[in-house]
């Protein structure tokens, strides 16, 4: 079996996926193909991995590495499964111009790599580099399972399937510690054992529709109550946008508030500026991330690349177990992000990328009808989804026009600016990013 990693230089991430893989026995004496652009990175990833190999799983696996486009086509060659984490652009140049170039508009980011002007661009540059991905497994591994952790994640698991003829499901980190993260904000950790809960909707924006105890009472109206009290003093307290949805919309959502303050028209707002404070609400939060873990890289590479030492436990990232599921056809559930087949919930679009729950065997992900979502959280996800279609139409037609239309019906953007701001916005971001995007007429 071959399990091929793309972008193997987000060697944190590599560690995660690949250490857990080496401790599933189903999946243990695989090939592990390790595929980056950059040659310093792929070097440190192919290093950590051999080591892991030898610390975890008595050298059982074949390590392989594979440098840049020239040699992409035989890292994908016989691949069972491809794990994407790659990142168009880097942090600089493009997520520096996604964030500085809205800024000198007056439009303001938290995260840009979902949706806003930051999402579309990154959707942009990274659907051109899948499309790319997606020809060469077409030829050398058409039955592979494409298994998309890279942001904007409806964007690009929504390209991948109604644009290619690969098989993909989209991985996020929020469905697995939505409810736990919840209930432990809100003192509630004595109903975490045994509970029962339903989350869909789209990725970063998939609501926890139903929670009950083991013995099935249902926690809502007490979260509701705890909720609504805990926002009434929001010092020191970083999840309140999640809090007031609970509050506004009836239901708490996955992702966090950092990242849902810039999924709407409602909380940065240039004419309220009180709110960015009254929400705690971390303006430019993901250039500092950028920032510090690009420091911060310096110190864990020593631990990372220490062959001796080097370590790991099985996490919770849903990559292995799918793998595991689908080679020994013991079923296994997640939150997938798949297409809106048939109405899985039943009043969005049907071109939609929807996040759902998915049961996972030897037949591959199979979703779950949900049926409708509440009518006012199908209408929040409809304004993210626009966005989202828009932004795919407009790579797969390289049409300058779509990416203006995206732009101005995303929520945030286009409560913030004008039509000719915006229009004026993209032109100078699609130059600024000329080198990664191509032409767009």
């Amino acid at each position: 079996m071959k399990i091929t990693f793309m972008g193997a230089g987000s060697t944190v991430f590599a560690k995660n996926v690949i250490g857990d893989s080496m401790l599933t026995p189903a999946l243990r004496d695989s090939e592990f193909a390790l595929y980056d652009i950059l040659e310093d990175r792929l070097e440190e990833s192919y290093l950590m991995v051999t080591a892991l190999n030898k610390n975890i799983n008595e050298n059982r696996a074949k390590i392989t590495k594979y440098l840049g486009v020239e040699n992409r086509k035989e890292a994908l060659r016989g691949a069972d499964f491809v794990i994407n984490a790659i990142q168009v652009g880097f942090y600089e140049p493009c997520t520096v111009l996604d964030f500085e170039i809205p800024k000198k508009y007056g439009l303001r980011q938290t995260i840009g790599d979902t949706l806003g002007i930051g999402g579309i661009m990154r959707g942009l540059r990274t659907i051109h580099v899948l499309q790319d991905f997606a020809k060469d497994m077409e030829e050398v591994c058409p039955n592979a399972w494409f298994l998309n952790y890279t942001n904007p994640m409806a964007i690009l698991t929504g390209f991948m399937l109604r644009y290619t003829k690969i098989k993909t499901v989209g991985l996020c980190h929020s469905v697995q510690v939505c409810s736990s993260t919840l209930l432990s904000e809100l003192g509630m950790e004595d109903k975490l054992e045994g509970r029962k809960e339903l989350i869909a909707g789209i990725n970063h924006m998939a609501w926890l529709l139903d929670i009950r105890d083991k013995d099935g009472n249902d926690l809502y109206p007490e979260i509701r109550k705890k909720a609504a009290k805990k926002l009434e003093n929001t010092k020191d307290f970083y999840d309140c946008v999640r809090f007031d949805y609970i509050r506004r919309l009836g239901y708490y959502c996955t992702e966090s508030s950092e990242h849902n303050a810039e999924y709407n028209m409602f909380y940065i707002k240039d004419k309220y500026p009180e709110q960015i404070k009254d929400f705690n609400i971390p303006l430019d939060e993901y250039p500092r991330r950028c920032v510090n873990q690009i420091a911060a890289w310096q110190h864990q590479k020593k631990d990372l690349l220490d062959g001796n030492k080097l370590t790991h436990v099985r996490t919770h990232e849903y990559a292995s177990y799918i793998m595991e599921a689908i080679v020994t056809n013991k079923p296994f559930f997640i939150g997938g992000n798949v297409l809106n087949t048939n109405g899985l919930i039943s009043n969005l679009p049907y071109d939609a990328c929807v996040e759902v729950p998915c049961m996972v065997n030897s037949n591959g992900v199979m979703p779950v009808r949900v049926g409708r979502l509440p009518v006012q959280l199908a209408a929040m996800n409809q304004t993210n989804i626009n966005v989202q279609l828009i932004t795919i139409e407009a790579a797969v037609k390289r049409s300058r026009q779509l990416v203006y239309n995206a732009a101005m019906l995303d929520p945030h953007t286009g409560s913030e600016l004008s039509l000719d701001k915006i229009t004026e916005m993209v032109d100078e971001l699609l130059e600024a990013e000329k080198e990664y995007l191509g032409e767009y007429k």
